[in-house]
């Protein structure tokens, strides 16, 4: 169950409860309780691509930390990545923090004063941790990583092996839902190649289709061996909920972002 948060300063976050039991300090986003002024306003926590208009710089470190502090973590080293889309996925310390960003869409810790993030803005943010919450990843997931499979790799780096899965607690964030993500008949053809009669896909007309990606991810996890029981889902969608989301897609290109953060229980 994802439960609602609002902090005292304003500041709105989603909570995992299965996460939340193991220890581990983590929140996903939303726009609410920052200091970003429109078309960012207000909690965004990263620029867009390819836009002329970005956000200080200056308000999203303010964001961070406004987020950070809402959701209980103590002065844990951030690490980001270069997000790309792939199924590359990175073992984080608080050493390698320190070095530069590296392309990657997943990111891995067990070093309790290190905490990882990525961000979205429609794609889906996962969040994975062992039963004991002292081993975490957070990871990016679009169409093309979900294609490629980079959930289950971070998950398999993260547990060692796929005998170990049933001991891995997940977290599928807030993202767009099946009822606003269309896509063309290429990118359909990929999910029914990959997942064929369990694909998670609805038939719209000129040969396109809606795609459930959260639904996707979840049957990637069962399928790696996660539990179902072990598996939280948010039903917030990105592109319909927008006073509580950016949506790439929604707001068409010029919108913020948001994260999902997680470090290990110390």
């Amino acid at each position: 169950m994802m439960e609602r948060i609002r902090s005292s300063d304003g500041v709105v976050f989603y909570r995992s409860s299965l996460l939340a039991a193991a220890g581990s300090p983590h929140a996903f986003s939303t726009r609410l309780g920052g200091v970003s002024e429109a078309p960012f306003d207000s909690l965004n926590l990263g620029n867009p691509s390819g836009q002329s208009v970005q956000d200080s710089p200056d308000h999203i470190r303010q964001n961070y930390q406004r987020l950070l502090q809402a959701a209980g973590f103590d002065r844990q080293i951030l690490t980001r990545v270069s997000q790309v889309h792939g199924t590359h996925v990175i073992e984080a310390t608080r050493e390698t923090a320190e070095l530069p960003v590296v392309e990657a869409d997943g990111i891995i810790t067990s070093d309790s004063q290190c905490a990882v993030s990525v961000r979205v803005a429609d794609c889906v943010p996962v969040l994975l941790a062992s039963r004991d919450g002292r081993r975490v990843a957070a990871v990016h997931a679009g169409w093309r990583g979900v294609v490629a499979g980079v959930v289950p790799r971070a998950a398999e780096q993260l547990c060692g092996t796929a005998h170990l899965a049933g001991e891995l607690l997940a977290a599928i964030g807030p993202c767009i839902g099946l009822d606003a993500f269309e896509v063309g008949p290429e990118v359909l053809e990929q999910f029914v190649r990959t997942w064929g009669k369990e694909a998670p896909i609805r038939s719209t007309a000129g040969g396109k289709g809606l795609v459930d990606l959260r639904q996707t991810v979840a049957i990637q996890l069962r399928r790696f061996g996660v539990p179902p029981e072990q598996i939280d889902i948010s039903a917030c969608c990105t592109w319909r909920d927008s006073e509580e989301f950016y949506s790439h897609r929604r707001d068409r290109g010029l919108t913020g972002r948001l994260a999902a953060v997680m470090a290990p229980h110390s």
